[in-house]
Formats: C-alpha cells, structure tokens, sequence
C-alpha cells in the first residue's frame, strides 16, 4: 500500500499518486472518505479528468450532514463517477484475475 499525505481536498493535487497509476497500468479509480462534498468530490473530478474509470461504493463515504452527503452522491452520479454499494465493488473485485496469474 502506497500512503500520501495530502493537503488540499484531491487526492491527485500534489501527490506522486498519479505516477504510481500510471506505472500499475491502473484504469479504475475507487474513493471512500470521510468528507463526500469535499475530498470524494475534489477527487473524482480529477479522477475522472485524468481519464480513469470513477467508483464511490456508496456506504464507504460520508459527510458532516446528511443532506450535504446524498445531495452530492447525486452529483457525483449524474457527472463524475459511478457510485454503486458497496458489495458490487467488492464482487468485481473477488472476480478479478490475480496480477501476474
């Protein structure tokens, strides 16, 4: 596991994550946090600029109210990510062959 600290809301802004994706040929992109209006949305828009395929599983975020959450899990659904539960990524990822295999 690779741990950045970061300083602004993106997790892209600033960080070499993106040079680690680059280098693992990664395509896809899953966010959880605890701030769904500032940190999730910051980073799924850069995600999603950079060109990579966005998941939010749904019960993996939250935010200080709970209006300020779902309004912005609405958002992120209309425009930048596919937010999806939880146990649909963790299916997706139980069915994914092993690198190198």
């Amino acid at each position: 596991d690779a741990v950045y600290c970061k300083k602004m809301p993106s997790c892209f802004h600033e960080t070499p994550l993106q040079s680690l994706l680059v280098w693992h040929r990664v395509d896809t992109v899953v966010l959880t946090g605890g701030s769904t209006s500032g940190c999730i949305r910051a980073s799924a828009v850069d995600s999603l600029s950079r060109g990579y395929r966005t998941v939010v599983p749904m019960e993996c975020v939250a935010d200080k109210h709970e209006s300020y959450h779902y309004a912005n899990l609405t958002d992120l659904a209309l425009k930048y990510a596919d937010v999806v539960p939880v146990e649909e990524v963790l299916a997706h990822l139980r069915s994914a062959p092993e690198e190198g295999a």
